[in-house]
Formats: C-alpha cells, structure tokens, sequence
C-alpha cells in the first residue's frame, strides 16, 4: 500500500517538494516555490506526493486561481503528475491522478484539465496517460493542447484569447517566468550572468501575480521563450541551451 502526503501550512517547511532533492544551487528555488505553495494554499492547491525521497507527485488547483492564460466553469487545473527513476511503471501516477479526479469530484467540479501537447514536450504531462481515463482535447494552439475530463455537461475550458498572439513587440530575447517551479530561480541568475558577460540584451518578465498569469501572450505553465518577437518553447534554459539557441 503506498503512503502519501499532502502539503499543508502545518508540514511544508519539514517536507522537500520532491523536484532538485538535495542540490544545494536550487535552494533558493525551493524555498521561493515553497513560499508560493504557502500562498496558494488558501485557494485550494495540492500538492500530493508519495512519501519517499523521489520525484512523484501532483499538483492541482481550481482552474479560477490557477496561474495559466485558461479560463473554465467550475473545473481543476493540474499544473503537474511527474512519476520519475525507479517508481515508473508501478501505478503510481494512475493513484495519483485518480486522487484528483475523485477530489475534484467530491468538491463538486465540472471536471479537471491540464496542458499537454500533440509532441513530447518538457516539462508537460503525457496526453496518452490521461486519455487512458477519458480525457479529451477542447482546445488548442499549435502543438499545445488543453485536455479535459468533463464530469457534468456545460462548457468546456479553453486558452484565453490573449494567449493565442504567442508573439510580443519586443524583438529581444525575453522569458516569462514564474516561481511556480524551484528550477527556474537558479535558471534566471545564471542566464542574467550569461547575458552581462557576453553583452546580451535579456529581458526577465516575472509572473507573480493572478493576473499577469491570466494574460499571458502564450501558453504558460511556469516558463516560456521569446525571440524576436516570437515564442519559442516552454524549456526552461541554461546558459549552453541559450547560447545553442542564439547561434
């Protein structure tokens, strides 16, 4: 029988949040990320992990304070399930989503949704996993697409309309980013030390807010590239990643 874990204000600052386990250049990242669970747990966020030192856990809120460009009546948002190393392949990751599929239906949700994409992408779920129990896409902009499970009929979720540009006016290299993963706080003052050192014009735009979220210029989970006026991908970059980029 596997033993897990939900995050609460009473034991977050004594359990790790399973993503950069015991590397020390991300503690930063981890106690921003930390912080921001702590402030997002009056709205109804979960994180749910197994309780083990591993990457294995999901994470979900109602898609209203959800801090994606998507809107939807009544539906949870999951922001993440990752089942990483050796505890692939023994159903974890189906306990976990069942988890939250039972919550959100317990709380009297339309349905849950989540973003995934036609090709492999980082940082993204797998669109098969969750089509295996029963979701569907509703939506979708390029290669991304926003899959669904409806527990009652009525509207579905979908990309807010400002999220469809996936273009800005600034023709320099920029990142939305925001704390809503514990990698990208070492990310962001590396590639800000890249950039002085080579003489790069780099532009941080943080999303720290609801709103910021909400309107976006393109899909976004927690991190997202511009060039040239232009999105790129959602990869969260270092400093050789950008530099291959560049050339």
């Amino acid at each position: 029988m596997n033993e897990y874990i939900n995050l609460t204000a009473e034991n977050i600052d004594e359990e790790h949040i399973c993503c950069a386990i015991g590397d020390p250049k991300h503690q930063a990242g981890v106690d921003c990320k930390k912080e921001w669970i702590k402030n997002k747990l009056k709205d109804g966020h979960v994180f749910r992990k197994l309780n083990a030192r591993g990457k294995i856990f999901i994470e979900y809120e109602p898609l209203e304070t959800s801090w994606v460009p998507i809107s939807g009546d009544n539906y949870e948002y999951i922001y993440c399930l990752w089942v990483a190393g050796s505890f692939k392949e023994k159903g974890i990751g189906r306990e976990l989503l069942e988890y939250a599929i039972n919550d959100a239906k317990e709380k009297g949700r339309n349905g849950i949704c989540t973003l995934a994409s036609k090709k492999k992408k980082p940082f993204l779920g797998e669109k098969k996993f969750f089509e295996h129990f029963g979701f569907e896409v509703v939506d979708n902009i390029g290669d991304y697409e926003l899959l669904a499970l409806k527990f009652k009929d009525g509207d579905t979720p979908k990309f807010n309309d400002n999220a469809r540009a996936m273009k800005i006016d600034s023709k320099d290299f920029t990142i939305y980013y925001s704390n809503e993963c514990p990698y990208v706080e070492y990310e962001v003052q590396e590639l800000s030390d890249y950039a002085k050192e080579k003489g790069i014009k780099l532009d941080f735009i943080k999303i720290d807010t609801l709103e910021k979220a909400k309107n976006a210029p393109c899909i976004f989970n927690n991190w997202a590239n511009f060039y040239k006026g232009e999105f790129i991908s959602n990869t969260i970059l270092n400093a050789n990643a950008l530099e291959k980029l560049l050339k």
